[in-house]
């Protein structure tokens, strides 16, 4: 290798880049963000303004916009369909989803055709997959190991909820609690930066999000059975809601088979058609939200705008149109809040609807999604009135437990399972190397040759050896590599010569030394390399070999075999786990060409994944 490419792989390294990753990933996030906001409210606000001169106006544009953002789908990224957030789950637990800038451009436009169109749902879902998108494409830019790709899609996801509700801790928790359960200080790191930066981009461009008037807020300990009221009639709500769209979205799979164009078209046709005989206020997603959370006094019309949007959001979600669950959610939450509000007010009359409406917020996004420290966090991120936060607390925790009796499970693992993804969380790819390095698998005795040594000489070695490559050395320092494929290359080079004067290409051959020909400036590592990183080194540079260095020394060498090795070692430990029999690799070879096939019976598809690894790794190697 150049020495270049040495120099771009210790540049490489995710530790060092990290942080650069992390801002870039926010700063984009949070960009896009603030576009799909502006495009909604744009195409949203053009819809409201029209709707009043004809009544089939509202219909009409729900029918051409849902269709459209279907056809998007269908067309370019299948992946950009729902909210998003069940895919980015699927993505951290190592299911071949795409994410890139292809679906997260056909995200940001499918979104901004459906909500903006009048669909019954939100932004937020959206900005989470648009920012894992995002990040999945600066990993491809700036090439990283699988496991630090992980955590950089999480600080995407969590930077795209950090924008979309200018709350940067709940993106972080979110993140943590939903998505990746993982609290290590990479993880962690990356994710607050991101989120943080996110955060602030979409509040300096787009200025305050939900917040923008908040009801004044009181709790003493005489309202705590009516909050505790409110957590069981939420948690109830919450679980019957999950089960709704879980059935809704089946239902319509079955009946509509017309791909999400015609579904969605069919969804904002209905959705048109209801908000057209509805009152002003449902027309526009944000300030139907802040009237409630302001407090409803009217009971009657609370309980109507409960079940008008609880039916709408279900149209939209069965058709898994582009947007979030986390706005209609909120509404659904404050319009409970605001009920159970009116019944103390009417009975003790000492606390304000505004605490109750903003209590049911939380509390009803936490209990649909399994998130419930999230959900305090988003809205007091959104309120900044520590006057909320116990209310919100109490509420949140007892419909979280209550939704989980009634609905166990996160609903995003529910849609996944709709698609035929199960998440396997016991058994991951990386889970194989958690805690090795180079130093737990490296051969620490190495045959080195002499950077002086001559081509022939070099010959005898691979002739007496039973390796194919091996570390040269000048004056106890690795200076390069040499493996049988420069030999070839060198040989054929030789061959060619002979047309020309064979004496002379003998000449030649006796006096090169393997300093001319072998592979200067060799990618190397440390002894204390995580394991992964040296997969993704081997794997990325197409190498079978890498010389482990210690303050410049030459301590080891490490193979695709070694690690084939430390494999099958761990898998030897899973065992435990496997009931059925699992064969290992084992290889037929032709007796006259030397070539051959690797045979792999399998019986448990528990250990499939590991196997195939090996016998890839296994064919690489002997090539």
């Amino acid at each position: 290798m150049a020495l270049g490419i040495t120099s771009w792989h210790q540049w490489l390294k995710p530790k060092r880049i990290a942080i650069f990753e992390a801002c870039l990933i926010g700063l984009v996030a949070g960009l896009a963000a603030v576009l799909l906001k502006q495009g909604i409210g744009w195409l949203g606000g053009w819809r409201v303004r029209v709707a009043h001169e004809v009544w089939f106006v509202l219909p009409l544009i729900g029918l051409v916009g849902g269709f459209l953002s279907g056809l998007l789908i269908d067309k370019f990224a299948t992946e950009a369909s729902g909210s998003g957030i069940p895919q980015v789950k699927a993505a951290l637990s190592y299911v071949p989803i795409a994410l890139n800038l292809r679906v997260a451009v056909v995200k940001i436009a499918s979104t901004i055709l459906a909500l903006g169109s009048g669909l019954a749902l939100g932004r937020q879902g959206p900005t989470v997959q648009i920012g894992a998108a995002i990040a999945g494409q600066v990993s491809q830019w700036i090439p990283t190991s699988p496991e630090y790709k992980r955590q950089l899609l999480a600080a995407g996801a969590a930077a795209g909820l950090a924008a979309g509700f200018n709350a940067p801790i709940a993106g972080v928790l979110f993140v943590i609690e939903e998505l990746l359960h993982d609290v290590s200080s990479l993880t962690l790191g990356t994710a607050i930066l991101a989120s943080f930066i996110g955060g602030v981009v979409s509040l300096v461009l787009s200025g305050q999000g939900l917040n923008t008037t908040i009801p004044e807020i009181h709790f003493s300990a005489q309202e705590i059975p009516f909050l505790l009221l409110l957590g069981l009639l939420v948690g109830w709500f919450a679980a019957l809601f999950n089960h709704s769209v879980i059935a809704v979205t089946k239902w319509n799979r079955r009946i509509f088979k017309t791909g999400f164009a015609g579904r969605i078209a069919i969804a904002g046709c209905v959705s048109g058609i209801a908000i057209t005989m509805l009152p002003d206020e449902f027309r526009d997603s944000t300030g139907l939200q802040m009237f409630l959370a302001m407090g409803q006094p009217d009971w009657s019309v609370t309980a109507g705008t409960f079940a008008v949007r609880f039916i709408l959001t279900l149209i939209a979600c069965s058709a898994e149109t582009a947007g979030g669950l986390f706005v209609p959610s909120l509404i659904l939450g404050a319009a409970l809040g605001s009920l159970v509000g009116n019944l103390e007010h009417s009975t003790l009359g000492i606390g304000t609807l505004g605490t109750y409406a903003l209590s049911g917020m939380g509390a009803f996004f936490g209990a649909v999604a399994k998130v419930p420290i999230t959900a305090f966090v988003i809205v007091f991120e959104i309120t900044r009135d520590f006057n909320i936060i116990l209310p919100l607390m109490i509420t949140s925790v007892v419909a979280y437990l209550c939704a989980e009796k009634y609905a166990p499970g996160s609903l995003y693992t529910h849609l996944l399972e709709l698609k035929g993804i199960h998440l396997q969380t016991e058994i991951v790819t990386d889970g194989l190397w958690d805690g090795l390095r180079a130093m737990d698998v490296m051969q620490r005795q190495v045959e080195t040759l002499n950077s002086e040594m001559l081509v022939t000489e070099v010959m005898q070695s691979f002739a007496r050896s039973r390796h194919r490559g091996f570390p040269v050395m000048s004056d106890d320092h690795v200076v390069g590599i040499i493996t049988q494929m420069d030999l070839v290359k060198f040989q054929e080079q030789n061959i060619l010569s002979k047309n020309i004067s064979e004496n002379i290409s003998k000449n030649i051959s006796e006096n090169i030394k393997v300093g001319q020909i072998m592979t200067k400036n060799p990618i190397t590592v440390s002894p204390e390399e995580r394991l992964s990183q040296v997969l993704y080194l081997l794997s990325y540079y197409k190498l079978s070999r890498l010389p482990v260095i210690d303050r410049y020394k030459l301590v080891g060498i490490i193979t695709r075999s070694d690690i084939l090795r430390a494999q099958a070692k761990r898998l030897r430990g899973v065992s435990s786990q496997i009931t059925k029999q699992s064969y290992l690799v084992y290889q037929q070879r032709g007796t006259a060409t030397g070539s051959g096939r690797l045979l792999l019976p399998l019986s448990d598809l528990q250990t499939a994944e590991y196997l195939i690894a090996m016998a890839l790794a296994i064919a690489e190697e002997r090539n």
